[in-house]
């Protein structure tokens, strides 16, 4: 089974979600599916349901490697680099 090499880099606090939803969505008129914190920055995109795909491309940009979600009753992280769930 594939690990996650970037979890243990992560800060020790969580970051605070840096906006209330996609802010990318939000310029564009769009409305996101359901919404991924960044652990390494903050960050607030959507998901690759959603039309943006925000999520995904704030880590190709930025190189942060984990998110969770933000949904209400979840608590998931993705590994962008490893593909896993960690």
């Amino acid at each position: 089974m594939k690990q996650c090499t970037h979890v243990s880099a992560l800060p020790d606090t969580e970051p605070a979600p840096l906006s209330a939803t996609c802010p990318e969505c939000l310029a564009a008129g769009m409305h996101p599916v359901q919404l991924r914190l960044c652990l390494e920055c903050g960050h607030v995109g959507c998901c690759d349901s959603s039309p943006g795909r925000h999520a995904t491309g704030h880590h190709e940009e930025s190189g942060h490697p984990v998110m969770r979600t933000l949904e209400p009753g979840e608590n998931w992280r993705w590994c962008f680099v490893d593909h896993v769930l960690v």
